[in-house]
Order: structure tokens, then sequence, then C-alpha cells
């Protein structure tokens, strides 16, 4: 909460180099040896998540302490869900959401050796120290909560970019996506700064913008949706699309080869105002008739080839969406179901229906546009 009525370009919050968190921090730590003389070397994600699992096993010990008792003990992202939330997910957030856990999976395994050789700084099994569920916090915690702040590149790091800084006490302000704000490293003073873009009254809360994303993005990254998002859509999957695909139509293998080769096949969606211009390009592409394939070119330029054209890939809009439409209600009838049987699931499930509703709301719209 603000004491006085904030300005465009007022600063909210200016936090001094010294009280963030980086690869710096770790490298001037205990671990900085261990990291310096590791072959092959370790990427700056790896040796941050390190540092955090170690500093909240040291607890009160700890310098971050009072900043690590503040963070959540777990997150709402996918890399935390049950299976039986994520089966829920809308496609291609769930095919997303495997793709996030496969990749935590896969960084924990390559850290293991290097984990093993940090037993002399603890004096129980440092395998009990630096588990799975560990590791899953603290990737999550790195995740949901860096802000970006570009470092050089250092030998004892892998290639993989270094750009991370946790900010204590700056993370605890909220996202809005009605709010714009300008957030960076300022050289000259040192500090993390943000500014707000959008004037703020006297007494109200602070927000900040995590960007312009859409509620699948919010929930992967940061384990939360925004109600009534402005950036939010609904995504049309590939195989939704191909399915409507007509059999007899000899040119449908040239023009999936067509949208493959362009990559249209990708961030397809229906918004507050209806179909994307993308989706509704695809679909013309998709509704040439014979005479006209060869205009396909024309239709990626977005020129009208003809109306029947228009009308059958309006037609085909309608279809997918009233697909769409009854995918989301019976994914919120299962989600019903399953509140009442695994009570223990009831906050992940009511997130997977939070993102459901809206995305009900979109479509329901979608209809009185097209």
């Amino acid at each position: 909460m603000t004491t006085k009525a904030l300005q465009v370009g007022q600063l909210i919050i200016a936090l001094p180099e010294k009280c963030l968190l980086t690869t710096d921090t770790v490298l001037n730590s205990y671990l900085g040896e261990y990291i310096i003389k590791w072959r092959p070397p370790i990427s700056p994600l790896t040796a941050l998540c390190t540092y955090l699992i170690a500093e909240k096993w040291s607890h009160k010990k700890s310098l971050w302490h009072p900043y690590l008792d503040l963070l959540p003990e777990t997150y709402n992202c996918p890399v935390y869900l049950e299976q039986d939330a994520v089966d829920l997910f809308p496609e291609p957030l769930r095919r997303k959401a495997h793709e996030q856990r496969s990749l935590v999976q896969e960084l924990y395994n390559s850290s293991k050796r290097f984990f093993l050789s940090l037993q002399p700084l603890f004096p129980e099994d440092v395998q009990s120290v630096f588990n799975y569920s560990a590791f899953q916090w603290a990737w999550c915690t790195i995740n949901t909560r860096t802000v970006y702040m570009k470092h050089s590149q250092k030998e004892c790091f892998s290639r993989e970019p270094d750009n991370y800084a946790l900010a204590p006490y700056l993370d605890l302000l909220n996202h809005s996506p009605s709010v714009q704000v300008k957030a960076a490293f300022n050289e000259k003073t040192r500090c993390y700064e943000i500014r707000t873009l959008s004037r703020c009254a006297k007494y109200k809360e602070v927000f900040i913008n995590y960007g312009p994303h859409d509620d699948q993005r919010l929930l992967l990254e940061y384990g939360f949706i925004a109600t009534s998002n402005p950036h939010n859509s609904v995504h049309v999957g590939t195989d939704t699309l191909l399915k409507y695909l007509i059999p007899e139509d000899k040119q449908r293998h040239a023009k999936v080869s067509i949208l493959q080769e362009h990559k249209l096949l990708n961030n397809l969606t229906f918004g507050w105002d209806g179909p994307s211009w993308r989706l509704l390009t695809v679909l013309k592409l998709l509704c040439l008739e014979t005479h006209q394939f060869t205009s396909w070119k024309k239709v990626l330029l977005g020129d009208t080839i003809s109306e029947r054209n228009e009308k059958k890939s309006l037609d085909l809009a309608t279809k997918i969406r009233t697909s769409l439409t009854e995918e989301t209600q019976q994914a919120l009838q299962k989600v019903a179901l399953l509140k009442k049987d695994y009570v223990h699931l009831v906050n992940q499930l009511t997130l997977v229906e939070a993102l459901h509703m809206e995305d009900l709301k979109i479509l329901l719209l979608s209809a009185e546009n097209l």
C-alpha cells in the first residue's frame, strides 16, 4: 500500500545491489570454491538453486533467513501440481506443463554429482539435503520471483544466460494486467528500480506488471491466473485444428505443409474480440477450394479471395469454437466431481477450474462476435 498518491514516472522502489541475491552472492559464499573447481561447469540456475537449498537448510544461521522464512513452502506451478490436476489443463498448456516437469527433473538429475561433492559442508547425508523436493522448491522460487539482471559470463558456469536476481521485498509486489511499470537495474545508482507508468491513489495497493501474459503463461510461470485478463486467450491446438480437414480435399497435405513451413500452426487463439487474425488466416487457407489453391500466398498476405471462402472460414471458426466450448464445459464437470472425491487437491483443482471459467467467458463472447 502506498501512503501517498503516486504519479506517472514516480519511483515505487529502489533495491540496492547488495540486497540482491545473484550468482555473485553464491560465488562469494562457501559454495564458491566448489563451483569454480567443478567440471563440467554447472549452470547459473543450478548454482542459485544449490545456494537456496543450502541456506534454507542452515535456517537461522543464514544471513538470508528472514527472506527465506517469507517464501512459500510450496508453489502452484505445474511442477508442483498433482498429475490429476495437470491432466485437466487445456491443450497446449498440458503439453507445456509436461515439458516444464521434464526440464526440472532432468536439471536435478544432471546436478546430482555436483551435490555429492558438497558433502564436506554438511554433517548429514548430502542426498537428504539436496533431494528432489528441495530442488523443486528452489527452482520454483527462482522461476516465479527473479527479476532480470544481466551478468557477465563467467568461466566457472556453463554457457546458459546468467540473468537472474532474487530481490527480497520487491517480490512482494503483486501483478496486475491493468498497470504499466518500467523496471530495470540502474547502473548509476546501483539499484534495481521500478517506476510506475500508471497513477495509484493514496492508501491503495501498489501493483506492478510481470508482462503482457495470458492466464496459461501466468499459471505456467508464476502459479496464478488473473481474472478478466485483457491478454487472455483460448488456444487452438494443432490436433483440434487438423481434425476439421476434409479427407476428400486433395490439397490438404500441401496446405498443412505450407502452414508448417510458415510456422503458422502455433499460437492460434480466440480472444475477447473473437478469433485472432492469425487463426482466421489459417482457416482461410484451409478452406481454399481446388481452383483457388494457387492464391494461397495472397491469403497469407491478408487478401480476400472470395465471399464463399470468407464464409467457409467463419463457419469453420464457429465449429471449432463450439467444440472448444463443449470441451471446456466437460472439463469443468470433471473438476467439480474431482473436488468432491479428492479433498486434498481442492486448492489445485480450484485453480484449474478458474482457468477454464476464464476460457469459457472468452468462448461465449467469441460466439457473439462471430
